[in-house]
């Protein structure tokens, strides 16, 4: 029985920027980011019977996110991307992007679309940084990831709800 635990690197996020010529989008690393943060915000339902001497609660669904933040770095196509979503102030589905959790032991993926949620900039005294949150904005997927360039990049097959 192998015991190890994951290391953080090797769960990596990628993010859907959108193809320049084509439809659809590329899927790459996220780089330069020094928060990314999953919560799942479960939604509950509780309640306590008359006739029990415990309350009963469930899970009645979810709405997870990723807190992000990033120090500023030229020249990155998902940080570009970001930063048109924040400087324009784009609304609606013009500010949706999938991301891509992986693990990158063997290629299981989860997918979602995204809304792009900016928060602050500049807050770091030494380097420009920008935050804010990626709320979910579609069904769960289960995917297989591959890359051919050390998980620079990533393409995914055997995409099924979840």
């Amino acid at each position: 029985m192998n015991n190890n635990p994951v290391l953080r690197h090797q769960k990596l996020l990628f993010y859907g920027v959108p193809s320049t010529g084509t439809a659809g989008y590329v899927f790459k690393r996220m780089k330069y980011f020094t928060e990314l943060e999953h919560s799942k915000n479960p939604e509950e339902y509780e309640r306590k019977y008359v006739d029990e001497p415990n309350k009963r609660t469930d899970v009645t669904g979810f709405s997870p996110e990723f807190s992000y933040g990033f120090d500023f770095h030229r020249d990155d196509s998902v940080i570009e991307d970001i930063l048109n979503i924040t400087n324009k102030e784009l609304l609606g589905s013009l500010a949706v992007r999938p991301l891509l959790l992986v693990d990158t032991k063997d290629g299981s993926a989860l997918m979602r679309d995204y809304s792009v949620i900016p928060d602050s900039e500049g807050g770091d005294e030494n380097v420009y940084t920008y935050s804010g949150t990626f709320k979910a904005c579609g069904e769960l997927s289960e995917v297989t990831a591959t890359s051919a360039d050390d998980w620079k990049t990533v393409s995914i097959s055997n995409e099924t709800g979840g």
